[in-house]
């Protein structure tokens, strides 16, 4: 299991308080906008970040009393860090070779080859994709219990972010116990992936929910002032006033389909919950 529990972190005016939860077999999501403190989260997890309060624990442990060998259990993809782009992927498979006791070095040059990832070429070379696919390879040659990956689709087109993702689930599905913290800007990224979602704001998180939930039961009402005044609000989650009257996001469409049948109750994707919820922040 990883738990964070009211972690804390100040810097530059910035204010990061959170707190989730994530057990075994499970996939989870960060989502937010730029800036909204999903790399602060993930460093101070990870701790490459010295945090203000609260508590991280990984594995059953602080993260501060992880060994060595802790370390090996967790695959890392961070946004702004990977192998110099001097080397290539050879230089690579040694490296990890001589770092980690589990390495697969057969599994790493198998997944490589069937990536179209030349061993010989240097990293500088490779596209933005290429390096991607690299990253999210490497981070699981060692057949790691926990994955923690910052953006590993960020800056790629459709066909890149669709292969990279392909590989996380199908090595998700390798092992039910495994567990993958993935934080993206892109709701599309992690709908397709992730069991439930956080949705983080001004270093808060301001909506956390299963994804399936999210997708079936949650919608968008759209009424008049008069009629708004006259709803039961209690499933209401953020609402916002327009020049027509007021939009609302429920997280149960059905409630206020059966008990209000003239009231206008549009389906809603993950992208404009983010957008309603954050103007509630």
């Amino acid at each position: 299991m990883i738990k964070i529990d009211g972690l804390k972190k100040t810097y530059d005016g910035f204010k990061l308080d959170i707190s989730l939860e994530i057990p075994e077999g499970q996939v989870t999501g960060i989502i937010g906008r730029n800036g909204a403190g999903k790399s602060t989260t993930i460093k101070s997890l990870l701790g490459l970040r010295k945090i203000d309060g609260g508590k991280i624990n990984i594995l059953g442990k602080n993260v501060d009393e992880l060994t060595n060998k802790d370390k090996e259990n967790i695959g890392v993809v961070l946004s702004d860090s990977f192998f110099s782009l001097e080397l290539n992927l050879n230089d690579v498979n040694r490296i990890l070779k001589k770092t980690y006791k589990d390495y697969d070095e057969k599994f790493f040059n198998s997944i490589c080859k069937d990536q179209g990832l030349p061993m010989d070429k240097k990293l500088r070379d490779f596209s933005t994709g290429m390096k991607a696919k690299a990253k999210v390879i490497t981070a699981i040659s060692h057949k790691t219990k926990i994955l923690v990956l910052d953006e590993p689709t960020a800056g790629l087109d459709v066909i890149a972010r669709n292969e990279v993702l392909d590989l996380l689930r199908k090595y998700m599905e390798e092992d039910p116990t495994r567990i993958m913290l993935i934080t993206s800007h892109i709701s599309s990224d992690l709908e397709g992936i992730c069991d439930d979602l956080y949705f983080i704001e001004g270093g808060k998180v301001v909506l956390h929910e299963d994804t399936d939930v999210i997708l079936g039961a949650y919608g968008l009402i759209k009424a008049s002032e008069e009629d708004f005044a006259k709803l039961d609000k209690e499933y209401i989650l953020a609402s916002s006033k327009t020049k027509f009257g007021y939009e609302a996001i429920t997280k149960e469409k059905k409630f206020y389909m059966e008990n209000y049948p003239n009231l206008v109750i549009e389906n809603i994707g993950i992208d404009e919950v983010i957008t309603h919820m954050t103007k509630k922040v």
